[in-house]
């Protein structure tokens, strides 16, 4: 949430604000970390068109409820040049006891992530298909990217909060599990020597979820544009069904090292959807482009099934005419070419974030 005047992040969150937003969303809104930020879930949904209006009324919400405060709602993973150190975070236990556990590691947590939940109720089917779905990560990460600015520098990387993200504990890619009870024996090792409280402190890009009965998504940034998040939440859904149909068949997709896996995340990481990921069957490089082809051509039955067809095929949009991140950077080179100074490129970025997070798609 950014000042409408100066686009400055607020430092504390006006008194009222959030029981203003409960007043309107009920349990579907809530504080995060920062006092800053505001996070919003959906309902849990059915057809991926339930999600879409879920989340557009959320948003929409959201911003007409800021606004009565003199605030605007960007949507994304970082904010262009706000310092990290110089903001509030939240005070409730959770929030204290993770400054304090953390030290400097939180203070540099000024970032926003997208999780998508994908119900899958049986605990050994979840497990299974954690090990699997590991492999795209990388690939929905590069359609997400939001955040190329940190604290007033075009970092050169299309997603920067997982940089910041990685610094803390328990995150990255999940370990492969060959069991539901392997997994519990993990957890129950870090809740029984004082480590975690419970499962909620594990934050690996794909995990097995301790509240609800899914295997959640944690890897994207947050998607400016309503249009890509929902793309990405149907590809996720549709290839955890295409490695369901797999299991159905007495097949599975194949287990690659994590430490292969972790090259193509970087990659995603650096370069977003303009970035070549390795293809481990051929043993090289190859364009994202061709890679979310064969992406589509091998969930198009489950896009079907679901009818999500126009939801997952999206992605080619998305290539066309660049993530939040590539086009952020696009308007801050094109006002630094036109005369503005930095800070100057970096409120043009601001201003585009505003009226993009607040675009409502046709």
């Amino acid at each position: 949430m950014v000042d409408q005047a100066s686009h400055a992040l607020i430092r504390q969150a006006p008194d009222g604000l959030m029981e203003a937003l409960t007043a309107r969303l009920g349990d579907q809104v809530s504080p995060e970390f920062l006092q800053c930020q505001v996070e919003v879930c959906t309902r849990v949904c059915g057809p991926v068109s339930e999600v879409r209006e879920d989340l557009l009324s959320l948003r929409q919400t959201v911003i007409e409820v800021i606004a009565e405060f003199g605030l605007s709602l960007v949507a994304a993973s970082t904010h262009p040049y706000a310092i990290a150190s110089e903001l509030e975070h939240t005070h409730k236990t959770r929030y204290d006891d993770l400054a304090q556990d953390m030290q400097q590691v939180v203070r540099r947590l000024l970032i926003c992530g997208m999780h998508v939940h994908v119900g899958i109720e049986d605990d050994e089917l979840r497990v299974d298909l954690l090990g699997q779905a590991a492999y795209i990560i990388p690939h929905l990460l590069a359609l997400s990217t939001s955040s190329p600015f940190w604290e007033g520098e075009n970092t050169g990387l299309q997603s920067y909060r997982i940089s910041i993200w990685d610094e803390m504990p328990r995150t990255g890619l999940p370990e492969s599990f060959d069991s539901y009870a392997e997994y519990q024996r993990y957890v129950d090792v870090l809740v029984n020597a004082g480590i975690i409280e419970d499962a909620t402190k594990i934050w690996w890009d794909l995990r097995p979820s301790e509240r609800f009965p899914t295997l959640e998504m944690r890897a994207p940034d947050v998607c400016t544009s309503i249009d890509d998040a929902i793309c990405i939440a149907a590809l996720y859904r549709c290839w955890l069904r295409m490695l369901y149909r797999l299991r159905q068949d007495n097949q599975r997709w194949r287990r690659y090292a994590s430490t292969l896996i972790a090259e193509n995340r970087w990659r995603a990481q650096r370069y977003g959807s303009e970035a070549s990921l390795i293809d481990f069957g051929r043993g090289e490089l190859v364009a994202y482009s061709s890679l979310i082809e064969e992406m589509l051509e091998l969930i198009r039955t489950d896009a079907e099934h679901f009818g999500c067809v126009a939801e997952v095929e999206y992605a080619r949009v998305i290539l066309q005419r660049g993530t939040s991140a590539q086009r952020q950077v696009t308007v801050y080179q094109q006002a630094l070419a036109g005369g503005a100074d930095q800070r100057q490129a970096l409120d043009a970025v601001l201003d585009w974030l505003v009226a993009e997070t607040m675009r409502i798609p046709t």
